[in-house]
């Protein structure tokens, strides 16, 4: 009985330090200052938040035209996997920040 009686008294203690007393504020400053935090934190939100661009898709020809080399280049490259091809029905696209990502800088020592 007295382990029952121990365990009660620890949950109790438990709850207790959850527990949250308001004392001398009303249920309306509560509310403005629940809204007031709630401001805050969104105006954070909106200072940090980048929103996430989707890819700009190019055919095969935009890519010929963006790298200016030759359609069956392209090809080659798509099969060596230098570039990576996207397929939608009989079509094929690249994202743009994957072909300017394909382009590495040379070493001119």
């Amino acid at each position: 009985m007295s382990t029952l009686l121990a365990a009660i008294i620890d949950q109790q203690k438990i709850m207790a330090e959850k527990t949250i007393q308001f004392i001398q504020i009303s249920p309306d400053q509560l509310q403005e200052a629940i809204v007031d935090g709630v401001k805050i934190e969104l105006q954070r939100l909106q200072e940090n938040f980048q929103p996430k661009h989707p890819d700009e898709l190019m055919t095969r020809n935009e890519v010929k035209d963006f790298l200016k080399v030759d359609l069956s280049t392209v090809h080659n490259w798509t099969k060596k996997g230098k570039l990576k091809s996207y397929g939608l029905g009989h079509r094929i696209y690249y994202k743009r920040s994957e072909v300017e990502k394909a382009i590495i800088p040379l070493n001119n020592d």
